[in-house]
């Protein structure tokens, strides 16, 4: 049996930068030639900070004097003083455009260049920069057209790794879950879950706290049993990560920290509570969901009926208080008003969505 991939690391430190100071002309033609065919002299750069990231920051670096360069990639770098809790989610995005990038079927940026040092805590990724494509908002919500554009993209991330053997077995840095594990996140999801809670006080709903905690309480158990099938799971896939096209019906994926093996209804559970209004999601996620079951199988996937989509999709929504709870209570990046607006909105629509469709009596 084929040993699995190992995650690549970077031991040259200048390789692997943190500091936006350090996006030099030189060290952008260095890592340029490393990564990709292009063979740059640039002359001058000029650095921008684009997005919200809560575990990493971004910019957008406009490229001067390279003939075949592209005129702008976006520099993805480690934020935050305290990495500790989140070098896995570091670890995991450049793992997924060193080894799995290339299998995808979704939209995503192409890498020009990832590096990650030995110890997980500082990386480096140069991307495509996607404009004039935009970010979606998770404040303003998406229209459902829009919703089925991104479901639609979403099943191009699944179909190609549907119950793949490579996925459960090939690669050291990424594996499903053991029963050791499940314990782990259920412990600490309880424990963020009691974080969350407090940290937000009356401006949670009781109704919310009730669900988030009864939520919390069955993660261990639905982790060990929501295990078929699996595949891919982006595990954020909402609509601060994506980027929309102006013109055409064209969605990219980004920010891939939060991957998993995993069932895929997770994802688009995840992402139809959190991207429509409750209104919107009440009246069209039937269609949506059957929208994405329809692309899954035009790219190939079998045996997995319509019916078993819905079923997983009902309990792929106690994915979004796993993810928000976490994200909040251990996110790197400094608390803001917005963001705490972010994370009590998501709270909301998830916590809804569960409610209405039985979830914690389903798992």
């Amino acid at each position: 049996m084929t040993a699995p991939l190992p995650l690549p690391t970077e031991d040259d430190p200048t390789l692997v930068i943190d500091d936006p100071a350090d996006l030099t002309p030189a060290w952008l033609s260095r890592v340029l030639r490393l990564g990709s065919d292009i063979d740059a002299d640039l002359r001058a750069v000029r650095a921008q900070r684009i997005g919200t990231g809560q575990i990493g920051a971004s910019y957008r670096v406009e490229l001067d004097g390279a003939p075949g360069a592209p005129p702008s990639v976006v520099v993805k770098i480690a934020s935050g003083s305290d990495r500790s809790m989140v070098s896995q989610g570091f670890a995991w995005e450049v793992g997924f455009y060193r080894q799995l990038a290339d299998r995808v079927r979704a939209r995503i940026p192409r890498c020009w260049y990832g590096a990650i040092s030995p110890d997980h805590t500082r990386f480096t990724l140069v991307l495509e920069d996607l404009s004039p494509a935009e970010p979606g908002s998770q404040a303003v919500g998406c229209a459902p057209d829009r919703a089925r554009d991104a479901v639609v993209n979403l099943a191009g991330l699944h179909a190609p790794f549907w119950n793949s053997t490579f996925l459960a077995g090939g690669l050291e840095w990424l594996s499903p879950p053991d029963a050791e594990g499940c314990a782990f996140l259920g412990a600490l999801h309880r424990d963020a879950t009691d974080a969350f809670v407090k940290r937000f006080g009356t401006d949670l709903p009781a109704a919310d706290a009730e669900t988030l905690r009864a939520a919390a309480d069955r993660t261990e158990r639905w982790l060990a049993g929501h295990r078929a099938p699996f595949s891919l799971v982006h595990g954020d896939y909402r609509l601060d990560n994506l980027m929309f096209h102006p013109d055409r019906p064209e969605v990219a994926a980004l920010d891939w920290q939060t991957i998993s093996v995993g069932h895929p209804g997770r994802d688009l559970a995840y992402f139809l509570a959190n991207s429509l209004s409750i209104d919107d999601r009440r009246a069209h996620e039937d269609d949506l969901v059957a929208g994405y079951h329809a692309e899954l199988v035009r790219q190939g996937v079998s045996g997995y009926s319509l019916e078993d989509c819905r079923a997983g999709y009902r309990a792929g929504m106690l994915h979004g208080p796993l993810i928000t709870v976490l994200g909040c209570v251990y996110a790197t990046a400094q608390r803001s008003a917005t963001a705490d607006a972010m994370f009590l909105s998501m709270t909301a629509k998830t916590c809804q969505a569960i409610r209405d469709l039985g979830t914690l009596d389903s798992v």
